[in-house]
């Protein structure tokens, strides 16, 4: 089937690199005489058939922009609000892109983009084809996904800000990054911001081990610790009694404080020590992206084009090995890639004497 139009739309998180994306397949689509045709605000504009055409005029000039030139939604089509009722566009959203001849919807977007992708494919018939973005890092399959990089960079750089508030007054701070169930991230700028402590979902923490770890630095002289802590981080605690990913604990019939404070609080009642919180939200998957993005992104739109143009649909185009690889968009669709236990990145963080708040991270400092 030689491929005559594609429709581009960018659904779930904003994150750095979707105008770089969407520039390098409208680009390249145009050198292959594809027409392009956005659509705006993820799968809502899609239901509410609100396009744009795009050509080179309109992708001039954002491979730098942070954000998407077309809009976003998490709005799903399997159950979209519309009106006082939720309803499934699905045969809506078929409709739209066959009246436009669209011959495949390009769908730029995390773990719930893809597995909207693979409903639709699946339920109306259409070909579809995805790409990896999020700053968490984890989708399945690819080794790398577009956004993480300008994140890293971005939490990174708050981390280096933080020691020198943290060494003059002599603290603990919390820097909490993104990340409900990966830890891609937090480990990630820890690491690479020199966090003394490091928290990720992936490895429950014992609050008296983080302790412990702080009143031995401050035996050392070091009077001052960072902390990198992962928002879904979870403690063996809170484990047990079944309290993941609930953002504030319901104690004597009180709302008690997010999880960041609450750990704050509980450290200054174990060291003594003065500890504060800068949560950096929504900042990290803000402004322009990092030149290592805009590479990647300019990579995954020309080789989703150029699968386009040979009549490849149904896969997500991610990076394997440093090479962009199609792979089957039902194998990636709700596949979340965590950190590893074992993983490099871990082994180091305890070679270079970073806490991870497990019971036995002391012994781990040895491998």
């Amino acid at each position: 089937m030689k491929t005559k139009c594609i429709g581009i739309l960018t659904a779930g998180g904003d994150c750095p690199g979707l105008n770089a994306a969407i520039r390098g397949v409208a680009k390249a689509a145009i050198q292959y005489g594809i027409r392009v045709v956005g659509i705006q605000d993820g799968f809502r504009g899609l239901v509410e058939n609100r396009i744009v055409d795009l050509d080179n005029k309109s992708v001039s000039g954002i491979l730098t922009q942070g954000g998407t030139m077309l809009g976003s939604s998490r709005d799903r089509l399997s159950a979209m609000p519309m009106g006082d009722k939720t309803l499934d566009m699905t045969d809506v959203a078929v409709s739209n892109l066959t009246r436009l001849h669209i011959d495949c919807l390009v769908c730029l977007g995390g773990d719930g983009t893809q597995r909207g992708a693979l409903y639709l494919q699946e339920k109306g018939g259409v070909n579809v084809m995805t790409l990896p973005k999020t700053i968490d890092n984890d989708v399945g399959l690819t080794d790398i996904t577009f956004g993480f990089d300008t994140a890293l960079g971005i939490a990174t750089e708050a981390i280096d800000r933080l020691h020198t508030t943290a060494t003059s007054h002599h603290r603990i701070i919390i820097c909490e990054i993104m990340g409900h169930d990966a830890g891609w991230l937090a480990l990630g700028a820890g690491i690479a911001g020199g966090a003394d402590v490091i928290l990720i979902p992936e490895i429950p923490y014992d609050l008296s081990v983080i302790g412990q770890h702080i009143d031995h630095r401050r035996m050392m002289g070091k009077r001052f610790s960072i902390i990198a802590l992962a928002e879904g981080a979870v403690s063996i605690e809170e484990l047990t009694h079944k309290k993941k990913d609930k953002p504030k604990v319901i104690r004597d019939g009180m709302i008690e404080e997010p999880k960041a404070h609450r750990i704050a609080r509980q450290l200054r009642e174990l060291t003594g020590v003065d500890a504060r919180v800068t949560s950096l939200g929504h900042v990290q998957r803000g402004g322009a992206p990092s030149a290592t993005d805009r590479l990647l992104c300019t990579r995954l739109g020309a080789a989703a084009t150029q699968l386009l143009n040979e009549g490849t649909y149904n896969v997500m185009v991610g990076i394997k090995n440093n090479a962009c690889v199609p792979f089957p968009l039902h194998e990636v669709a709700g596949k979340t890639k965590l950190v590893p236990p074992d993983h490099p990145w871990v082994k180091t963080a305890h070679l270079v004497d970073t806490c991870m708040g497990a019971p036995d991270c002391m012994a781990q400092r040895g491998l």
